[in-house]
């Protein structure tokens, strides 16, 4: 038995075959429905932080703090930007 042609692989890993492009080929020939395929798409882009877009701000940080910053966000298994954002919150319910 010979082993399949793979002309490619697909984003998440899988490889294009022979027998693939024959499912795709078959499929866009029987033409498709639009709803399915938005349903099939997903969503893209960053996920809501809140109500509104949220903004970026910027913020200098010393080479101590910063090294802290990464430490606290590898030890908590949370992002550097979850780390300010939580102290921040925080911060200011104390105030």
């Amino acid at each position: 038995m010979t082993k399949p042609r793979v002309y490619g692989h697909t984003d998440s890993g899988r490889p294009i075959t022979d027998a693939e492009i024959e499912a795709l080929a078959k499929e866009a020939e029987a033409g498709y429905d639009v709803d399915e395929l938005l349903a099939r798409r997903g969503r893209r882009g960053r996920p809501s932080l809140g109500s509104a877009p949220a903004s970026v701000e910027s913020v200098r940080l010393d080479p101590e703090l910063r090294d802290k910053l990464a430490e606290r966000a590898q030890t908590t298994g949370m992002t550097t930007s979850e780390v300010i954002r939580e102290a921040l919150r925080q911060f200011l319910q104390a105030s």
